[in-house]
């Protein structure tokens, strides 16, 4: 309670002093588009700086005025400014006059991380993505140490994403800024956001912002779709890979004066049945996919006076696995052949609109509607379940001199409707029937950045207050440090509490497959669990390389936790609150290093003590591997003509769940095997034509015959969550992309 008391107490206190120096600004297209990586650079003081992905720099420069800036960037005119006073300046850069088409003349960095950001935060932009064949949001870290993706159930091919070895449920996954991933669409929504409708990932561990919400206790991803006006006019990419699973999407893109438009549509049909492990299940599920999507944008947020965004999407999804001769037809239900049958009907409408009134006052509306309608067959229960998600926040953002101050209010409805009920005979359950779970949360946040120490240090303090309409009052604060050792040397960190409301049936899935019965033994509380991290970058740049090394550190202690209990009773799975101890400690390093911007290699290692003391026992979580190595490599000729991309993981032994009370022949081991993953993909490119060859899984490691007791799927010990490496073994792709970027007018 200490803790909390402090954290209340900072958070409160928003000094509004000017106490820094530094110089800060932006830079612009002359469409008034932030230029992301354009240098900043004086030559009188040999120091300089990159803008981060709104186009912004903050310089700490002891030089009296008048001094001059150098500004320059790929494909425009560079620019010299001449400052005799100390305010925020933006720089609009010319194209070169010379060039008559779109000429790329240098990569743009795979994986940024800004020193100018208070928290943290890991940015994935194209060319990171473009080194795998990121088909969908899940597959899109395939190159980088923080986020795990885990599969939850492998005859859906269900799949959450993990931060700090927690489960996915505590990490805040945002789309454009909004929190559709949620409820429902936790168990398959990452899976549905096709990669080539991504443009940039931003990865922060721990405590951040209390301005998206109170729910982030591991950690935040936020996923930036393409932007109508920043994007190609046309995009076209066809994948097929060796299970013959098919993929198409299309982008079309026009813009007219302040207008643009952004229309994608994205198919995938199923592959063939495999059952390499001969285990009578299908290695994979057949997926059937088909998602619209359109986002319309006028003016930008950098201009003054009102810019608008809108976006819609809609959704038709269906998964069927199970055994090789169920047919989703004629046997959903059955209790004589075992199968999983998924069908998903989704809508989704946002709008982030604004208005800024100068250099100081900006004011902007975020809103957000989704529907979602499941009807979900597990064996013999039957799932049919209905989700409404209302999002709205109004925010209004203050700059005086280099500091920022952000406030508003918030509100949410969720609406979770779950009818569950037994087809067909089979074990004694009695847990169906219906489940209605309905929220209205109210909420106020402030949250100030100052910058003090003459720019060395940012200080970031917020506090949201939210009135659940159940739970009454709950405060959320958080606050952030950075100090800048030198240019190229950061330290940060960051401490704060976070809460949510469980959502036991959608989050885990395991329970309506199990042969189990379900007790809730109590009502439910809040979630909850404080965060504290600390982190170190250095960076380090010549003409030959640069790169940068960083280091992180995060502990996390729920005050309140609910999980499935498999262990008190055979045949039950008990759900209660535990406020015993839960921890989560986790460590990681990684190595960035880039050669004459042609040879890139990355290392990273990962070390998670994920932990619960029960009856004064230290119990390990599953699926959390103690050490993980990820190693990546990429090359790319000067003329850019082609790119080889390769990238390792090393996973050490996981934790598995308990089957020591199983007969015999059902137990598994308490530890996985240490593996191995190698994959490979290359990239060749001409005009507007686009050819990547790639393989996953080279080395071809499978995890044996992933279902438990898949020679009795109706039987007590039938498990298909018990997952911890791959399952479908190697698998080879091939795509075809084709672009059209025309000449601004």
């Amino acid at each position: 309670m200490v803790m909390k008391d402090i954290l209340l107490i900072l958070c409160f206190v928003f000094p509004m002093t000017l106490f820094a120096q530094d110089l800060s600004g932006e830079v612009l297209d002359e469409n008034n588009e932030p230029l992301i990586g354009a240098s900043i650079f004086c030559p009188s003081a040999q120091f300089g700086a990159f803008t981060d992905g709104a186009g912004g720099f903050d310089l700490y420069l002891e030089e009296e005025f008048p001094f001059s800036l150098i500004v320059s960037y790929v494909g425009y005119q560079s620019d010299t400014i001449v400052l005799t006073e100390n305010k925020f300046i933006t720089i609009n850069l010319r194209p070169s006059a010379e060039l008559e088409e779109v000429v790329v003349s240098g990569r743009r960095s795979g994986v940024i991380i800004s020193n100018l950001n208070p928290a943290k935060v890991e940015q994935l932009t194209q060319t990171e993505l473009g080194k795998a064949a990121c088909c969908d949001l899940a597959g899109c870290f395939e190159t980088q140490s923080s986020v795990q993706p885990q599969t939850t159930n492998v005859i859906t091919n269900s799949k959450e994403l993990r931060i700090l070895g927690l489960s996915g449920v505590y990490n805040q996954v945002l789309i454009d800024g909004f929190p559709m991933i949620q409820g429902l669409s936790y168990t398959y929504g990452i899976s549905s956001v096709p990669g080539t409708l991504v443009d940039n990932i931003f990865i922060s561990k721990g405590a951040n912002s209390v301005v998206q919400g109170f729910e982030s206790i591991s950690g935040q991803i936020n996923v930036e779709t393409k932007e109508p006006d920043q994007t190609e006019d046309l995009y076209l990419n066809v994948y097929v890979n060796s299970f013959l699973e098919k993929q198409f999407n299309a982008n079309y893109a026009v813009k007219k004066g302040k207008w643009s438009n952004l229309a994608a549509f994205h198919m995938v049909q199923p592959a063939d049945v495999v059952d390499r492990d001969e285990d009578e299940f299908m290695d994979l599920p057949l997926l059937t996919r088909y998602m619209f999507s359109n986002k319309l944008k006028y003016g930008s947020e950098h201009e003054m006076g009102w810019f608008s965004k809108i976006g819609l999407r809609y959704l038709d999804e269906s998964r069927v696995g199970g055994q090789l001769d169920f047919n989703a037809d004629e046997d959903k239900g059955s209790n004589e052949v075992y199968g999983q049958s998924v069908q998903i009907k989704q809508p989704e409408i946002w709008t982030r609109t604004g208005y800024r009134l100068n250099d100081q006052h900006n004011l902007v509306f975020f809103a957000s509607a989704m529907v979602q309608d499941q009807e979900s067959y597990f064996g013999t229960v039957f799932y049919d379940a209905t989700q409404t998600n209302v999002y709205s926040n109004a925010q209004y953002e203050f700059s005086y001199g280099d500091n920022g101050l952000k406030t508003g209010l918030s509100y949410r409805y969720l609406m979770i409707d779950e009818d569950i009920s037994f087809v067909s005979s089979g074990p004694s359950r009695d847990y169906d029937g219906q489940y209605l779970k309905q929220e209205h949360i109210a909420g106020a946040f402030a949250e100030n950045t100052m910058r003090l120490l003459d720019g060395r240090l940012t200080w970031v303090a917020g506090i949201r207050a939210d009135h659940h309409n159940q739970f009454g009052l709950q405060f959320t604060p958080r606050t952030l440090l950075k100090y800048d050792i030198s240019d190229q040397s950061v330290v940060r960190a960051n401490i704060g509490t976070g809460w949510r409301t469980a959502n036991v049936f959608s989050e885990n899935i395991g329970l309506l497959i199990s042969s189990r019965d379900i007790l809730f033994e109590e009502a439910l509380r809040p979630e909850k669990a404080l965060n504290m991290g600390v982190n170190f970058t250095q960076k380090f740049s010549g003409d030959r390389i640069n790169g940068f090394l960083s280091t992180d550190f995060y502990h996390t202690d729920f005050q309140n936790q609910i999980f499935p209990d498999y262990n008190k009773e055979p045949g039950l799975a008990v759900i209660s609150n535990f406020e015993g101890e839960s921890v989560s400690n986790t460590f990681q390093a990684e190595l960035y290093l880039n050669f004459w911007d042609q040879l890139e290699f990355k290392a990273g290692y990962t070390y998670l003590d994920v932990y619960r003391i029960v009856d004064g026992e230290k119990n390990e979580l599953p699926f959390n591997p103690k050490h993980k190595l990820v190693g990546t490599f990429s090359y790319t000729p000067k003329s850019e003509r082609f790119h080889f991309d390769m990238n390792a993981h090393v996973y050490g032994p996981q934790r598995l769940p308990d089957t020591q009370g199983y007969p015999v022949k059902y137990r598994r081991p308490d530890y996985s095997e240490t593996y191995y993953t190698l994959n490979a993909q290359f990239t060749y490119s001409l005009k507007r034509w686009e050819w990547y060859l790639g393989c996953e899984n080279i080395l071809d490691f499978r995890q044996e015959q992933p279902i438990l007791a898949w020679e009795d799927p109706f039987g007590p010990y039938f498990d298909t969550s018990s997952v911890w490496g791959p399952t479908r073994g190697r698998e080879f792709y091939l795509g075809i992309r084709y672009k059209i970027i025309k000449d601004k007018p």
